[in-house]
């Protein structure tokens, strides 16, 4: 198993990479393609939070928009009224807790990050915003690139590849340039499982997923209850998990650095069990 060694500075905290970490998904919207992984509320996320972090995660990722397929986008400002009061209330009840931002405006991203995240989580690696790449640069905090062909209303409408690896690669290797320019030290990359992808689009990438090593970025891997899984199993997000942590498995043998997910506790499992196997 090959992986990007060493840490990601998070506004002054070194998280260490050596060994995979956990990032836990709280969605601030109704609209998520998952019921089981919304928290509208700031009690909910509060209880949210409190059980990721209890069962293992180290990264708590924040959205308050649905970048489901045919999502509608809500716009900047309302999805900064329901950020900052969940980033403002998580810093006050777990001060050490690594929070990263799931959008993919610049403004929302800068206020948030002063308010106390300090991870950008952007699906359009900077695509969708001009001013995101340089904001990220000149707040000096991780940013995941990730990659997703079209926008999230039409991406599943008829995506097409050459071919979906090397498109992929390819498009990293210009990103990351293009951020390293922009004053980024700590890039992540994400393949984009889902966004703008068919289902053979999306195992064709998982199967060669350490192809993506020779970027030598870290690399984050988000399948937790997507389409990908329940649609191949002709089932629903709700029955997801088994496959989900057969893909987790898969994804941490080709060296994953950071497991998105929705269900923490089954996730460290299999960090625990993977790293395991590497020392037998």
């Amino acid at each position: 198993m090959e992986r990007k060694n060493g840490t990601i500075n998070c506004r002054g905290t070194a998280l260490d990479l050596t060994t995979p970490v956990i990032m836990g998904i709280i969605n601030i919207t109704d609209d998520s393609f998952y019921a089981g992984g919304r928290s509208q509320h700031l009690d909910q996320v509060l209880e949210k939070a409190a059980v990721h972090l209890r069962e293992g995660a180290q990264i708590l990722d924040i959205g308050a928009q649905s970048t489901r397929p045919g999502a509608v986008d809500v716009g900047a400002q309302v999805e900064l009224e329901r950020l900052l009061p969940a980033v403002e209330t998580l810093v006050k009840y777990y001060p050490q807790v690594i929070i990263s931002i799931d959008t993919y405006y610049a403004s929302v991203a800068e206020q948030t990050i002063k308010a106390g995240a300090a991870i950008i989580n952007d699906i359009s690696a900077g695509d969708m915003d001009p001013d995101m790449l340089a904001t990220a640069g000149k707040l000096q905090v991780p940013y995941i690139a990730m990659h997703m062909q079209g926008t999230p209303d039409k991406m599943q409408q008829n995506p097409q590849y050459t071919d979906v690896v090397q498109d992929v690669l390819d498009y990293f290797i210009h990103k990351k340039a293009q951020c390293l320019a922009a004053g980024i030290n700590d890039v992540i990359i994400d393949p984009g499982f889902g966004f703008g992808k068919t289902i053979s689009h999306n195992y064709a990438l998982l199967k060669k997923l350490s192809v993506f090593h020779m970027l030598d970025c870290p690399l984050l891997v988000g399948i937790s209850r997507k389409s990908m899984i329940y649609k191949l199993l002709d089932s629903t997000p709700a029955d997801a998990l088994n496959g989900t942590t057969v893909l987790n498995t898969l994804a941490l043998q080709q060296g994953a650095a950071i497991l998105r997910v929705h269900d923490v506790k089954a996730a460290a499992e299999v960090i625990r069990i993977t790293e395991y196997m590497q020392k037998v």
